[in-house]
């Protein structure tokens, strides 16, 4: 992609589509985990003092109160790191939010290994496979501000627990276009191909394209989906690729492991068996570095990328 690509961390599209929406929805009450500098709902709180709530170093306690607010009528969004809000979280969100289904949203900046030098113990790559366990949670990774914002608009417009995966770092807007239009539970196909399928979701999104470029120079017509919403899983959409295209490829910034593509191999191994590839972290352990880094290093890159797909192809 050119060098003059607008870049935004879509954490920073979080805080702002709170922010945008709140008069629109009065309900919508912001939980954060003494990380509103950081989760950016401190945009959220400088317009609406009283509908946001600092509970301080305590995700679960924040969890808590959190459902008791959803059972009362309001939209809660509860707000902490990936490794805080699903990981040290995880009881409690499986035990007061999704098993009594209650309708609160959980933003979880600071995904994957994108969160830099604040090395493994932040690094959260597990936690698309935790919430995916969750029965009734739906799952968010958006590749982009424009898709961060509209995963918001739509969590607020669901019924029920919403987890989404924002990140730190700055990336690409990809989905700036006249006919962008966003569904929960619906796959985007962004360039068709006959050869095979890269699904990609979060911050790989753009890397597929680019990806795709290369590959179209060695005279491989590569197929891009972007998979936003990894539960409920855009089944007819894979595996329409899988019967048209003949091989898949999924490329995640998360384990490979219980993640998109574990995702995409369920769908696939039950309706259209193909080959699959799953790029990703392979079941390793981040390290502290900067982002661009450690997204070279673990091959998350568009060169990465393309040459783990040449090996496979």
């Amino acid at each position: 992609m050119a060098g003059d690509v607008k870049k935004i961390a879509t954490r920073e599209s979080y805080g702002n589509a709170l922010a945008m929406y709140g008069e629109e929805y009065p309900n919508l009450v912001v939980l954060d985990a003494d990380l509103a500098a950081a989760t950016k709902t401190s945009v959220f709180k400088k317009a609406f003092p009283d509908r946001h709530v600092d509970c301080g170093i305590a995700e679960a306690n924040m969890t808590g109160i959190a459902a008791g607010l959803a059972t009362t009528g309001k939209i809660p969004f509860i707000s902490s790191f990936a490794m805080f809000a699903a990981g040290r979280n995880f009881e409690q969100i499986r035990n007061s939010i999704g098993y009594p289904h209650l309708n609160v949203k959980i933003g979880a900046t600071h995904a994957g290994i994108t969160v830099g030098e604040d090395g493994a113990s932040h690094q959260c790559n597990e936690d698309v496979a935790l919430m995916r366990t969750i029965p009734g949670m739906v799952v968010m990774v958006p590749s982009d501000d424009v898709e961060a914002k509209a995963a918001v608009k739509a969590a607020l417009d669901h019924e029920g627990p919403v987890y989404i995966r924002f990140g730190r770092a700055a990336v690409p807007v990809i989905n700036d276009t006249p006919d962008y239009t966003f569904e929960m539970g619906k796959g985007v196909t962004l360039r068709d191909g006959k050869d095979l399928t890269i699904i990609a979701n979060g911050i790989c999104v753009a890397e597929a394209l680019n990806v795709a470029e290369m590959l179209k120079a060695d005279g491989v017509d590569a197929r891009v989906i972007n998979l936003h919403t990894v539960k409920p899983l855009d089944e007819e959409l894979v595996i329409k690729a899988a019967k048209e295209t003949g091989k898949i490829v999924t490329v995640e910034e998360h384990s490979v492991i219980g993640g998109l593509g574990s995702a995409v191999c369920d769908c696939v191994c039950a309706n259209a068996p193909v080959p699959v590839k799953k790029i990703g972290m392979q079941d390793v352990f981040g390290e502290s570095g900067s982002a661009a880094a450690l997204v070279k290093k673990y091959k998350l890159d568009a060169d990465g990328i393309y040459e783990q797909i040449k090996g496979f192809i």
